[in-house]
This record gives C-alpha cells, structure tokens and sequence, in this order.
C-alpha cells in the first residue's frame, strides 16, 4: 500500500502538470483562433480579387487584341478609375468599391481626424494587417489625388 502522503505528493504534481498543460493549451487555442480570423480575412480578401478580375476578364475591354498586334492577346488593365458609359448617363469616372465607400465615409465624418484602421473598422472590414493596409494604399491613392489630405503622421481628413 502507498502511503497517504505520496499519494497526495503525486495528485498535487499531477494537479500541477495539468495546470500548466491548461495554461499552454489556452495560450495555443487564442494564438490559433487569431491566425484562423487572419486567414479567414485573408480568404475573404482573395475571394474578392479573384471576383473581380473575372468580372474584367468578363467584360469586351479584356478582349484579346486583333492580329495586327502581332497574334498576341492582350488585356486591358484598368487603373483605379476608369471611364465608363451608362445608359443616359454619359461618361462619367467611375471607382472601385472601396474607394467609392471610402469617399462616403469622408463625406459623412466632416472634418474629423481619422486613421486607417478606424477607416476599416467603420467600413465594416476586417482588422487584420492586410485589410488595414488596402484601405491605407487607397487613402494614400486620394492623398496622392487631392480627394481627402493627410493631417499628420497616419492621420487623414477630408479635403
């Protein structure tokens, strides 16, 4: 028979060892749900692009060239605006979809102080760094056009 005080010696070590097993497998379990929330941003991210390239793949502009150019096909590339034709409506500019609620969300904040991230958050984006940074190279792309200014380091405000 074992004695009483072993006994409890090994149920405390064992209490011991699963705390700490319950402390790592905490630690894991957060570290793998924020790598899941990134890639599952990243997933949604790439989802996008890949809709929207098959939409320009789609339309007449992504057409191969003639023969003329050599036999060689082509693809038109379209900046961050382009010119587009409506029906009754002209030709008018239009922009990407995160600039278009970019600019609405300017237009609708007023002379308020704001950084990417809150940018993304109010957009109802994802919060990860790709995210953040997409918005971010957009806000630089209107800096860059006088559509919104630069207020300080990370700071933006409409123009």
């Amino acid at each position: 028979m074992v004695p009483a005080s072993r006994s409890t010696g090994d149920i405390e070590v064992t209490a011991e060892s699963l705390q700490a097993d319950l402390s790592r497998l905490e630690l894991q379990r957060r570290a793998l749900e924020r790598e899941l929330a990134a890639v599952a941003a990243h997933l949604d991210t790439v989802q996008r692009a890949l809709g929207a390239l098959q939409d320009v793949m789609a339309s007449p502009a992504a057409a191969p060239a003639s023969e003329a150019a050599g036999g060689a096909a082509r693809r038109r590339v379209p900046g961050p605006a382009r010119a587009v034709t409506r029906p009754g409506a002209g030709t008018e500019r239009s922009y990407g979809r995160l600039t278009e609620q970019i600019l609405e969300y300017f237009a609708h904040i007023g002379d308020a102080d704001v950084r990417a991230r809150d940018v993304a958050v109010a957009l109802g984006r994802a919060t990860d760094s790709g995210s953040i940074n997409a918005v971010r190279s957009t806000l630089d792309r209107l800096v860059g056009t006088s559509r919104i200014r630069r207020s300080g380091r990370g700071l933006y405000r409409a123009g």
